[in-house]
């Protein structure tokens, strides 16, 4: 797994600790990387990606309750809530992170953490979403070109490999 896959898992066991109990501090944050080891690469992807949700969630909040159907924002649970704002929060916030990436992370994570078709429900949510805040960005990944005589070795591989 990644750094940033293990960055993402690690914002959204945060957030969902912030959500259960009602409140986020600055000082929760060294509390949970006690408990939560990780490298300085995933611990710092992972803050970013923290810190960035808890200083927009009210705006977070409102993109996802506007692409609910038939739906409540109370009702999610809050493993998928919390993917959810991780992933609206790189959709607004994060334009070097492509969609279809963004849309994959948050599609693994739930699936990581959540349980059930919650990889489903979030690649709707997200995909309804990425059509409003990047409309003129693909929001599915792209098979790699084939290797021809005109590319370099290895160039197919690495356009599949850019996260």
């Amino acid at each position: 797994m990644g750094k940033r896959r293990e960055g993402r898992e690690a914002a959204v066991q945060y957030l969902f600790s912030c959500d259960m109990h009602s409140e986020a501090q600055e000082s929760q944050l060294e509390t949970f990387w006690t408990l939560h080891t990780a490298k300085a690469g995933t611990r710092q992807y992972a803050e970013t990606l923290i810190k960035g949700v808890l200083q927009h969630q009210t705006a977070i909040d409102e993109h996802i309750r506007g692409c609910l159907v038939n739906f409540s924002f109370e009702r999610l649970s809050t493993v998928d809530r919390n993917v959810l704002r991780m992933a609206v929060h790189e959709l607004l916030h994060c334009p070097e992170v492509p969609a279809p990436v963004v849309l994959n992370e948050a599609i693994e994570v739930a699936k990581a953490l959540s349980a059930g078709e919650s990889g489903s429900f979030v690649n709707g949510v997200l995909d309804r979403l990425a059509k409003k805040l990047r409309p003129n960005e693909p929001r599915h990944s792209r098979p790699a070109p084939a290797p021809n005589q005109d590319s370099e070795p290895g160039e197919a591989h690495q356009i599949q490999n850019r996260e």
